[in-house]
């Protein structure tokens, strides 16, 4: 029996695929009276990171300043102060944001 949703196949074989390693500098914006928190990204590629960093929300903006890009993202799973986020979509440098 041919698979029922091929783009469930595809997308559990690309969350195998090896993200590449960055260190990077991040900031989590939660809209919620412009609050920042700092994190540290870990690995990253075009559809989602790992970030180190405390308690966050569920969903939030990802500043990386060195981007220049300010990335929508949701938690996937979470393991002590790490998260994995998938990437939404992207939006321009954040007008409060002065880093």
């Amino acid at each position: 029996m041919a698979n029922a949703n091929p783009l469930d196949q595809n997308s559990d074989e690309h969350r195998r695929e090896r993200r590449p390693r960055v260190l990077k500098g991040g900031t989590i914006i939660t809209g919620i009276q412009n609050s920042e928190i700092s994190c540290t990204l870990r690995n990253q590629h075009e559809g989602g990171a790992e970030l180190k960093v405390a308690r966050v929300p569920d969903r939030f903006l990802l500043y990386v300043s060195v981007d220049g890009v300010a990335y929508r993202s949701e938690v996937r799973w979470r393991r002590n102060d790490r998260i994995g986020v998938k990437f939404t979509g992207t939006e321009p440098k954040p007008k409060l944001h002065y880093g």
